[in-house]
Order: structure tokens, then sequence, then C-alpha cells
């Protein structure tokens, strides 16, 4: 596939990068995916494709039944689905980095869990170590989302509390 690295060429931060780029499209979105953080970042200036969060939230298995996404993105259902007609104009420089950085997360959490359908449950699940918050919640703040990702470095090295 073009765009891509190949398996077992990496390093972990690319395999990482690359489960990002894959939830939101891959090379059916982007015609030239990230190969590196600055890469991202650049991107990210510019704004996402609209159709990158298209594809991620169609990815998604269980959120979608949720408004707790809306806090997620940064955006609401509403403005979402205008967007939706809009496919070709890209995101805002704030909504495609929430919309990165929640697949970032997405990402992690898979990669913790097991699964994409266990991770979508953790983020709506209260967390004990999240002061029995739950995680979708946390997002919509930069302070937020450091406490989930400390959180699921902890769950990563087996350290729940």
């Amino acid at each position: 596939m073009a765009g891509t690295i190949e398996p077992g060429t990496a390093g972990t931060g690319d395999i990482e990068l690359e489960r990002v780029v894959h939830l939101l499209g891959g090379t059916q979105v982007f015609r030239h995916p990230p190969r590196t953080s600055l890469d991202a970042h650049e991107m990210l200036l510019r704004g996402l494709p609209g159709e990158a969060l298209t594809h991620l939230i169609a990815g998604l298995v269980i959120l979608p039944k949720t408004t707790s996404l809306e806090k997620a993105v940064g955006m609401s259902l509403r403005t979402f689905q205008r967007r939706r007609e809009q496919p070709s104009k890209p995101l805002s420089k704030e909504q495609s980095g929430r919309t990165w950085k929640f697949a970032e997360i997405l990402a992690k959490a898979t990669e913790v869990l097991g699964s994409q359908e266990e991770a979508e449950q953790w983020l709506e699940r209260p967390a004990i170590g999240l002061d029995r918050r739950r995680p979708i919640d946390l997002l919509e703040t930069p302070a937020g989302v450091e406490l989930v990702e400390t959180f699921l470095t902890r769950l990563e090295y087996g350290v729940y509390v």
C-alpha cells in the first residue's frame, strides 16, 4: 500500500502513527499520508480532510450511539452532518487536532485492551483511576486528554491505581 511503512521496519512511534492514519482513512482519504510526526503536524496545521472525520466515525463500533463523541472531537452532531455534505472541505485546525488526538487515544486504547470494541467500551465506562469519570468525557480539554493518556499508559504497564 502506498504511503505505509513496511511491517517490521517501523519504530514504535511509526507504528502508532500508522494506526492513527489507518483510523482516519489511510490512503483512501490521504493522497500522501503522513510518515512522521512532523508530517502529521504540518497536515494538522492545514486541516485534515473532512473525509478523515467521516471515516473515523464510520469505523466506530459503539460510540456513534452516544453524544459523548461530540465532546471528544469538538463538533456537534448537526455540524458533523453539515460537514458530510461538503466532504472535501478541510477541518479547522482545532477540529483537526481534536480528531487526530481522539484517533491517537482510540488507537492506544485498542492496543492496550486488545480490540477496538473493548477500547470504545472502556472510553464509555467510569474508571476508578480517573475518579469514576468516563474517559470520553475527559477528552473535552487538554488536561483531561493528558489524564486519559497517562491512565492508558498505566494500564499498559499494569499499574491500575
